[in-house]
């Protein structure tokens, strides 16, 4: 037995060392393979060294001179320095006090800092105290010194993550040129200084560029590092800022996971950014008073059906039928648990979270009809109607939209050429050479495209959104006309043969971008010039002497109402209490808001006064502006509004009016005849303005 036990033994011994052998020689063989890196030579290095730092240099310049054009032209378009405190508060447009009690609502106590998104302000109002400013800057002027320096941040982004996908720094310069030129159409800092937009979409341009950088295939271990870092840190910031963040951060999740689903990029790290979503989510609930609007938003739903079917997810050898069945069951799968794993969060998780929001994409899309105030009210905004032709004209004429057009449709054919040769099972080399001409095959450019394509198809339906997708045109165009691997894939196809592709390609990705700049130069720069050099002037007096009226005439404990805007502009420039506010993620203050509308609406002077005194109002201000509207666009005035959903008009057969025996408030109560001086006394008027004390005896007379 022992005999025979030696050589079995011996045979074992034998296929054990044959075939560590084997995979030793495969290492080898694989460690031979592997190109070790050469030491380049020093001008080589300097080169490369020069490069960085003219292109840093240049990105930081971009966003100190973009700053520094947005506080000139506010200063030139407001003449701000020179207004008194309160003008320069009704030029500023926004909420500033930062406070969660019950002295701005009246009979209601809110969470300011939650409801009105105050996360801005808070951290503005800790950096003004703790860096010991208020010795030094007034408040107002440090706030939008902050908001200016972000848009500086947000321009450098830009600049980066072209400068990140092309190679070249130009591409850098040109993203800003478009971004300044076009900037009605990419930002509205110029209007609105205190949206939470501004403040939230630098850190969302910073993620992005992070996100760029992290998906190129040639990064090495620190790069990457680096990179989730700052993708992890711009992510929360962002989710902070603004709270429809985790809406565009969900298209951006759906953007990676169909870069995934056609083996464009290690799936690792896709899940990698999926893990930095979860983290933000999770941290950004226990942070901003447990919202729930986050334990139930669509990119937590998503997030975690990848992650499961990841978990589920079989190893199976690429190319085979058996692997493309399994991507198609796993692509099903992912769409099928979002959807499941969203509604049972809704189930479970009490909320109140932007139900008007799906209530008027339904009537958006025309699935159905309402004649509810609010959502007619919110369907007439301009910003949310579709984009006019002006909005194409002005960025066909900064030559952007063509040049975007094409750079996409090269990108995107690049593409599909790729799709298509993995699902036969070609396979496809690791590393793409500019030789290759396959612009397609980067990770980082199909997942631009992807998103662009995505934000792009929700801009063309709702105009608001340009500002989230403008950038993006400016960003991808500058690229495209900047990177010689895109024109050498465009060469490749038209199989052109009379010059060298690569040759002509590096000297039409110099020569175009210049004489684009040049151009643009030649017929912004004067523009932009004379914008900076003309001092024009914000006069509003009537809104001044009402404000100015309030601060002195009225009692301290008065409470206003009106409408939500100008309430808004009551509370931020005399502090008084008002009855509601042009706040639309909370239904009790859109259901106030459309009572207190009915001042503009034929009802009577009784019904008026009930609805005024059960929101303990005492003083009502009627604007001449919206009771003598006359709209640009039929049946969107407000009182048209409040006719069609009070049943005065019926839509139908010419919007014939139904009879009502009173007259329209706002216009009634300007003559002064009974019941309404019962009711309400007018104390105070101006060409814009009629302010009347409502009456605290009750005498319900006909």
């Amino acid at each position: 037995m022992a005999e025979e036990e030696g050589p079995t033994v011996e045979l074992r011994q034998r296929k054990k060392l044959k075939s560590s052998e084997n995979k030793e020689s495969v290492k080898e063989e694989k460690i031979s393979d592997t190109p070790i890196p050469e030491r380049a030579p020093k001008h080589v290095l300097f080169q490369r060294f020069a490069k960085i730092f003219i292109g840093c240099l240049a990105a930081v310049t971009s966003g100190m001179m973009y700053a520094l054009y947005l506080s000139a032209y506010h200063e030139r378009k407001f003449w701000f320095s020179n207004r008194q405190e309160l003008e320069r508060e009704i030029t500023f447009q926004g909420v500033y006090e930062l406070t969660h009690n019950n002295k701005t609502v009246s009979l209601k106590t809110i969470n300011a800092v939650q409801q009105m998104s105050l996360y801005p302000e808070l951290i503005a109002s800790v950096l003004y105290q703790a860096t010991g400013s208020n010795e030094i800057i007034e408040p107002v002027y440090f706030y939008i010194g902050i908001v200016f320096g972000l848009q500086g941040i947000y321009v450098t982004a830009l600049f980066v993550t072209s400068w990140l996908m092309s190679g070249t720094w130009l591409a850098g310069m040109l993203t800003v040129a478009w971004f300044i030129i076009n900037r009605v159409d990419t930002t509205r800092i110029e209007y609105s200084i205190p949206l939470r937009e501004n403040w939230a979409l630098p850190y969302f341009a910073c993620q992005i560029a992070a996100l760029t950088g992290y998906l190129k295939s040639n990064l090495n271990t620190y790069g990457e590092r680096f990179c989730c870092l700052l993708m992890s840190a711009s992510t929360y910031t962002f989710m902070m800022m603004w709270e429809y963040s985790h809406y565009l951060l969900f298209l951006q999740a759906a953007s990676l996971f169909l870069l995934d689903s056609f083996s464009l990029e290690q799936s690792d790290k896709v899940h990698e950014v999926y893990k930095i979503y979860i983290f933000s989510l999770f941290l950004g609930y226990l942070l901003q008073f447990e919202n729930s609007a986050l334990l139930v938003s669509p990119l937590l739903s998503l997030v975690v059906a990848l992650i499961l079917a990841k978990c589920l997810q079989l190893n199976v050898k690429k190319g085979t039928c058996i692997a493309k069945i399994m991507k198609v069951i796993n692509f099903y799968l992912v769409c099928t648990l979002t959807v499941t794993l969203n509604i049972i969060m809704k189930m479970f998780v009490p909320h109140k979270e932007n139900g008007h929001m799906l209530k008027f994409l339904e009537v958006k899309f025309g699935l159905n009809m309402t004649k509810n105030f609010t959502m007619n009210w919110l369907l007439c905004q301009e910003s949310l109607q579709a984009p006019s032709q002006d909005f194409f004209l002005r960025l066909t004429q900064s030559s952007l939209l063509p040049f975007y057009i094409l750079v996409l449709i090269i990108c995107f054919l690049s593409m599909m050429q790729v799709i298509f040769r993995r699902i036969k099972g070609k396979s496809l080399k690791e590393t793409i050479t500019l030789e290759d001409g396959r612009i397609g095959g980067r990770p980082e450019i199909i997942y631009h495209v992807i998103h662009t394509i995505l934000l792009g198809s929700l801009a063309m339906v709702i105009e608001g959104l340009k500002y989230l997708w403008t950038p993006y045109v400016c960003m991808l165009a500058a690229f495209g006309v900047c990177s010689p691997e895109l024109w050498v894939t465009l060469f490749k196809w038209l199989r052109l043969r009379t010059v060298h592709p690569v040759l002509l390609a590096l000297i039409l990705s110099m020569a175009v971008p210049t004489i684009i700049g040049l151009s643009l130069w030649k017929e912004f720069f004067p523009r932009l010039m004379t914008e900076l050099m003309e001092l024009q002037e914000f006069y509003d007096p009537d809104t001044v002497e009402l404000m100015t009226w309030i601060k002195r005439q009225a009692p301290v404990a008065a409470v206003f109402a009106g409408s939500p805007q100008l309430m808004g502009a009551i509370k931020l420039c005399t502090g008084w209490m008002v009855t509601s506010l042009p706040l639309y993620n909370d239904d009790d203050l859109l259901k106030r808001n459309e009572n207190i509308y009915q001042i503009y609406s034929k009802r009577s002077a009784e019904d008026i006064y009930k609805i005024l005194t059960s929101y303990k109002a005492n003083y009502l201000i009627v604007e001449d502006a919206i009771c003598n509207e006359v709209g640009t666009m039929r049946g969107c005035r407000v009182k048209d509004l409040l006719d069609i959903a009070n049943g005065h008009v019926v839509c139908e057969e010419g919007d014939k009016l139904t009879y009502s025996k009173y007259g329209r408030f706002c216009h009634e109560v300007k003559i002064n005849y009974s019941p309404y001086v019962n009711y309400f006394t007018r104390v105070y008027w101006n060409r814009s303005y009629f302010v009347y004390k409502i009456n605290t005896v009750i005498s319900f007379q006909s």
